[in-house]
């Protein structure tokens, strides 16, 4: 099964919801962590879905999804990022895409890499 970390920026979790639903199909099937408010936007759209939240990005939700990586828990990350926008956790953010690069696992910045990564797992 899957581990799996979703995360969307503000203006990007609209996008992540309409990730979720196009394949909630694949995503039934993974074990699914994600940052609280896009964790519960998520199962608001697919209350089928499994979904641990953990807090929000800015109050540490980043910071324990990174623990996760790092501890081996998480397979895949796929984080909507919101290039736009100041990000005011911005050290977050990237000691998180540091630590999905140092314990190599695949990481999707945007959807249509979001989609590749899922492609890429049920080949």
């Amino acid at each position: 099964m899957l581990r799996l970390a979703l995360i969307a920026h503000d203006e990007k979790k609209d996008d992540m919801v309409a990730f979720a639903r196009e394949h909630v199909a694949f995503l039934k099937t993974c074990h699914i962590v994600a940052t609280g408010t896009t964790g519960q936007m998520i199962l608001d759209a697919c209350p089928e879905l499994s979904i641990r939240r953990l807090k929000s990005g800015p109050l540490g939700g980043d910071q324990q999804i990174g623990a996760l990586i790092s501890e081996g828990a998480i397979d895949a990350l796929i984080f909507f990022v919101d290039p736009l926008s100041a990000l005011p956790h911005d050290v977050d953010v990237k000691a998180l895409t540091r630590l999905a690069i140092v314990y190599d696992i695949p990481m999707a910045l945007n959807r249509a890499t979001a989609k590749a990564v899922l492609r890429s797992q049920t080949t």
